[in-house]
């Protein structure tokens, strides 16, 4: 930027809006039209200033290009955005190109607060944003990188007709924050989803796409709405989260024995459902979610984790369900 002002260069760049604050530097979008550049080709006669490229933001980190990433660190932070991602999440929306002033209006728009007239330069209103989001509840910061990540898309398609992705550049990027300080949460298509454990996130979320796949429409969506329950703010619904998991086991139950009962029923009933004597701990889930997703007790509240438990485990049960009735479906074509 100083030797582009030294020399009287033009700048190219896609980040118009934060450059737009230094006086006397010529800028240049480097995202018009080709066809434009082409149809004003320069006389060879005339000398033409001299453009300097300013690299997108959007393009792959070292880490990125070469594989390279921390360890997650264990998952210790739910209902809470500690200091780091609060002051984290500016720099990654101007990163991706968001000017102070856009994010400002995304971040009064989710907190319910005026934006303070006072404040007109870009330095100003990045002070306004660091303030109110080192200020507000917790869950709010996560409603602000949804907005982010909706503002993002909406401005690829609008202005570069999908060839910038900073809305993908953004998801990676706040992932990579999140996994890095041992935040349990992960933005996915633009929303903020529930991140669990390795074997959480190994088992549940594939679970969904393969019976999808399958046409096992019902059950998926039972573990789909689990997710959803343990991923809601400001309080996850933990006695949701058991009731759909394990109502996702006992409906794909039911498709694999063609028997309407319930799941503790099935398990007696058809002794070659689940192998013994996994079919006794089975059952005796069951009883655990009965007693704590439907007819609770006074005082003996699930915990977060013991819904996260159910949830992997149902999960696996179904993913093996699912392949009980691949083979047998299989051995019936035959």
């Amino acid at each position: 930027m100083i030797a582009a002002i030294a020399f009287g260069a033009t700048l190219v760049t896609d980040n118009l809006r934060h450059y737009n604050r230094v006086d006397g530097l010529p800028l240049e979008d480097w995202v018009r039209p080709l066809a434009a550049s082409a149809a004003a080709e320069p006389r060879q006669d005339k000398p033409q200033p001299l453009r300097i490229l300013h690299t997108k933001m959007t393009d792959p980190t070292f880490s990125e290009r070469h594989g390279f990433s921390p360890q997650p660190a264990p998952i210790t932070v739910r209902q809470d955005a500690p200091r780091d991602l609060r002051r984290l999440i500016p720099s990654l929306a101007y990163q991706c190109d968001l000017s102070p002033s856009t994010l400002r209006s995304l971040v009064c728009a989710v907190t319910l607060r005026a934006e303070d007239p006072n404040n007109w330069s870009p330095s100003d209103i990045e002070g306004e944003v660091r303030d109110i989001l080192d200020r507000c509840d917790w869950f709010d910061v996560y409603e602000i990188i949804e907005r982010i990540a909706a503002e993002l898309k909406d401005r690829d398609e609008y202005y570069f007709n999908d060839r910038e992705d900073h809305v993908a550049c953004f998801t990676s990027r706040i992932n990579r924050l999140f996994s890095k300080h041992g935040i349990g949460w992960q933005l996915i298509d633009g929303r903020i989803e529930v991140r669990g454990e390795e074997v959480f996130e190994a088992v549940a979320r594939p679970t969904i796409k393969a019976l999808e796949d399958a046409g096992l429409a019902t059950t998926a969506d039972e573990i789909r709405e689990a997710l959803k329950d343990l991923s809601r703010r400001p309080e996850p619904d933990i006695t949701g989260a058991i009731q759909h998991a394990m109502a996702a086991a006992e409906c794909l139950s039911r498709r694999v024995t063609d028997d309407k009962g319930r799941l503790g029923e099935l398990i007696k009933r058809h002794p070659t459902l689940f192998p013994r004597p996994l079919d006794e701990g089975l059952h005796k889930l069951w009883g655990y979610a009965s007693n704590n997703g439907r007819h609770l007790l006074e005082g003996c509240d699930p915990s977060y984790e013991e819904a996260e438990l159910v949830v992997t485990v149902a999960a696996a049960v179904v993913s093996y369900l699912k392949r009980k009735l691949d083979s047998a479906e299989a051995s019936a074509e035959e």
